[in-house]
């Protein structure tokens, strides 16, 4: 077995449960925003919502669209279907702070992780989180999971000036933590971002793929369906 001294940690549904704390953020605001009044049930919004969701941070990862894009964008589409709802800029911009308030502050870990941190800090790993998360979300995602100080670096893309998968993203996080690319694995959820953009940056992979219905496309380092089997690697 590989000898590895660093992990690069991707966060947002790797070891943070994203997606199961931002729907309870959804209905929290659903209800904040009376959007009652706009939708005949609140799924409408939820699958709008996400739908939305998914298409932009993929076009953020791959560089297409902008931060600012992207906070705006991800609640103007999911309004337009609300009847007699005017999505402006600035609505949508009050939406997204309340969300991102209401996401920030929930500390749902997916499961498994507490225990894979508890044991990678005993076996001496120096662990980096790598993330395309926007700073002033992910620290408090951090401390609201108790997370924070598991981790010897916090690696965000708008530091880094390159969003993961791109190869500049990788040579930041190796240049900031001063780690060796022949003994650092990165471990992520996303085959594209976490996964095959690390590999093609040098590095080898740990693919946790929580979805096991769908197996990796391309040939990987590792592939696991369960955070804790991630022992058995490390």
């Amino acid at each position: 077995m590989k000898h590895y001294t660093d992990l690069f940690l991707d966060f947002d549904d790797t070891l943070y449960d994203t997606h199961g704390n931002a729907e309870i953020a959804l209905r929290e605001l659903f209800d904040a925003l009376h959007l009652a009044q706009y939708f005949p049930v609140p799924q409408v919004f939820y699958d709008e919502y996400w739908k939305a969701n998914i298409d932009l941070w993929t076009r953020y990862s791959r560089g297409e669209i902008t931060r600012d894009y992207l906070i705006v964008e991800r609640f103007r589409r999911p309004f337009s279907f609300g009847d007699g709802l005017e999505p402006t800029e600035q609505y949508c911009l009050e939406a997204s702070d309340l969300f991102l308030d209401f996401c920030s502050n929930k500390p749902g870990l997916v499961d498994g992780a507490k225990e894979l941190m508890d044991y990678l800090r005993t076996k001496g790993y120096r662990m980096h989180m790598c993330s395309n998360g926007f700073h002033e979300v992910q620290y408090k995602k951090l401390r609201a999971c108790e997370l924070f100080d598991y981790f010897d670096t916090i690696i965000l893309s708008e530091d880094a000036g390159y969003n993961k998968p791109a190869p500049g993203y990788f040579d930041y996080a190796l240049q900031q933590t001063g780690a060796h690319r022949e003994s650092t694995l990165m471990i992520g959820d996303n085959l594209q971002t976490d996964i095959l953009g690390a590999m093609r940056a040098g590095l080898d992979a740990a693919y946790f793929n929580r979805f096991p219905d769908y197996p990796a496309e391309e040939p990987v380092d590792y592939e696991v369906t369960a955070l804790t089997e991630l022992m058995t690697i490390l």
